[in-house]
């Protein structure tokens, strides 16, 4: 297997799914001969042609909505938001139309919906956002965010075969950043599925995206005193994989939910509720949440540091949750 960046797994899927499947086509800003913001679409368009690596107008509203339609006509879009902070565009279009199109009809909207999120880039409070916690409360939309450059390509994969709408949220920080081993054999990564990336006993570190290498090295930190954490990769933002979170709970009594979006109304809560009625009698400590703060993303590094969860904030709170 290469070793690859995700950033260069995600164009991979990209690569072998238009390849695999004349009906996948790719729209967005900037997405052709520039090769997109961040170079993710880069060599498509000579690859595939202008017809299936559509540059778009400046306008989300448009490119989602225009996927919808040709959703209908039985295509198979993939949409790139330069960066996902301008989903909120069309919000309307994704939670009024896309998500509830099986239920009024029987017509499924098989569109991916991707973008760079998340912070830690000095991106400041309009190319930072994470999203999530905007689409929680919608069924009939399917959320991912990998953490590996396995599961990028995988889901991704995944995604773009799903017959429902999948918003596909890619965090920034992490497309140079992280390599692992990615086969080029062809192989999907289940959405609703989250993974283990550390086993532990004492509690129960539950997260996603770039936060996973926050809670990763937490846990060596811990480690060094005697406490085991486990560290779940929900990967799969809804559907949640119930089943492996009160699992992870049961064995360790404790919950640590960690989020980089905001506090309030976060992912978090959710879980929180889910540990909550159906994991109470397993729990030896409050479910206790880590996230950032209930404000704006800053511009200023040190301000930016300041509002994110940092490995010092999981550490003392897992020691609170294991003392207590």
């Amino acid at each position: 297997m290469a070793v690859i960046t995700y950033l260069e797994a995600i164009r991979q899927a990209l690569f072998d799914e238009m390849a695999r499947d004349e009906r996948v086509f790719v729209m967005g800003e900037d997405i052709g001969a520039y090769g997109g913001a961040f170079k993710v679409t880069e060599g498509l368009l000579e690859r595939y042609g202008e017809t299936r690596v559509i540059d778009t107008p400046i306008s989300e509203q448009a490119i989602v909505g225009s996927a919808i339609g040709a959703s209908y006509m039985g295509l198979r879009p993939v949409c790139e938001i330069q960066f996902i902070d301008f989903i909120a565009c069309c919000f309307d279009m994704l939670t009024n139309f896309a998500a509830t199109s099986r239920y009024r009809n029987g017509a499924g909207v098989p569109i991916v919906v991707r973008g760079p999120c998340g912070g830690g880039v000095g991106g400041g409070p309009f190319h930072s956002l994470n999203p999530e916690a905007f689409f929680l409360n919608t069924p009939g939309l399917k959320m991912v965010e990998p953490s590996t450059a396995y599961d990028a390509k995988g889901l991704l994969k995944a995604a773009i075969r799903d017959d429902d709408p999948v918003l596909y949220f890619e965090h920034k920080f992490l497309y140079r950043r992280i390599k692992d081993e990615v086969p080029e054999e062809d192989y999907i990564v289940p959405l609703g599925k989250a993974a283990v990336r550390r086993e532990g006993s004492d509690l129960s570190i539950l997260t996603f995206g770039a936060m996973v290498y926050t809670a990763l090295e937490a846990a060596k930190t811990l480690e060094a005193g005697g406490i085991q954490a486990e560290v779940i990769d929900l990967r799969s933002l809804a559907p949640l994989d119930k089943e492996a979170i009160l699992t992870s709970v049961a064995k360790t009594s404790r919950a640590l939910l960690l989020h980089e979006a905001t506090l309030t109304g976060g992912i978090g809560g959710e879980l929180a509720a889910i540990i909550g009625e159906e994991a109470f009698e397993y729990l030896d400590a409050p479910i206790t949440r880590v996230a950032s703060a209930d404000t704006p993303v800053p511009y200023a590094p040190d301000l930016e540091t300041a509002f994110l969860p940092t490995v010092t904030r999981v550490v003392d709170t897992a020691r609170r949750l294991v003392a207590y």
